[in-house]
């Protein structure tokens, strides 16, 4: 009788042990949920504030404004990648240059009086007056040129990686690399850049978003989810390739984005 009460006991013992640690490890499990929710940045809104004309044709690289007035930047080889200051009201050219044959032009950046033009495998970078487009220089560039945008005072660089390099203008001087981390994951496929209060705005090559990075910290802290945007623009033209190109226009503190072959270009409200 002894031994069974001992068995008894033993069992009770087991029982309690189990449970107690069970009760443990979900409470552990429902705080690394908690976490985890707590940790993933956030989507945020965005909202079509205004509609205009593109040119379907371009297979548009880089958008940007430099004293109110719209730059693009297209690729393609033969001779289909150019260097454009557009009209945003009609969508039409107000002057272009066309690149060789043999290049494939990528994003543009403007930084005082210059436009910087990337080409995507030449390793070659192009500068020009903004006054006329004459070519002023080229730099070679030792990766893919993908996106790129200023800060106001350096170059910043995305190849297609998770990384933003960055340039000396004057030189094209590799400085720095941050590598930039999602939910502490590694990003991929950045795309064409914008610099905007501090933080860079990047489309992510293949996917329908945008994402807002802090440069110093080298973080994703939130992105835009261009889903519907890009359905609605299909419907449109079912040519039209993937969100990219985002602008922000200085005198008028306003965004624009568009994207490869897209009939439009969209005036947004990004939320904070």
């Amino acid at each position: 009788m002894m031994q069974q009460k001992k068995i008894v006991a033993n069992k009770q013992f087991l029982t309690f042990v189990f449970v107690f640690t069970f009760i443990i490890v979900a409470c552990k499990n429902e705080d690394n949920n908690q976490a985890n929710k707590e940790n993933q940045i956030p989507i945020l809104s965005y909202s079509i504030l205004n509609s205009f004309p593109h040119d379907s044709s371009s297979f548009t690289q880089g958008l940007t404004f430099s004293n109110g007035e719209l730059y693009e930047g297209t690729g393609e080889y033969d001779g289909k990648s150019k260097l454009l200051k557009v009209d945003l009201k009609n969508g039409n050219a107000i002057s272009k240059i066309t690149l060789g044959k043999q290049f494939f032009g990528e994003g543009i950046a403007i930084l005082h009086d210059t436009i910087y033009q990337l080409t995507w495998q030449n390793k070659l970078v192009f500068s020009y007056s903004i006054k006329d487009f004459k070519k002023i220089k080229e730099f070679p560039i030792a990766t893919e040129g993908w996106g790129i945008t200023t800060d106001g005072k350096n170059l910043i660089v995305s190849n297609g990686s998770g990384n933003l390099y960055f340039y000396e203008p004057s030189t094209f001087r590799l400085l720095h690399t941050t590598g930039i981390l999602e939910n502490g994951n590694p990003v991929f496929n950045l795309n064409e850049l914008e610099f905007i209060d501090g933080f860079v705005y990047a489309n992510q090559w293949q996917y329908p978003y945008i994402l807002k990075i802090d440069p110093q910290l080298g973080i994703v802290v939130a992105k835009y989810d261009l889903t519907e945007l890009w359905k609605r623009v299909q419907l449109k033209d079912p040519n039209a390739d993937v969100p990219n190109g985002i602008a922000y226009d200085e005198t008028t503190k306003k965004i624009y984005i568009t994207g490869k072959r897209w009939p439009e270009i969209y005036e947004v409200y990004l939320s904070q």
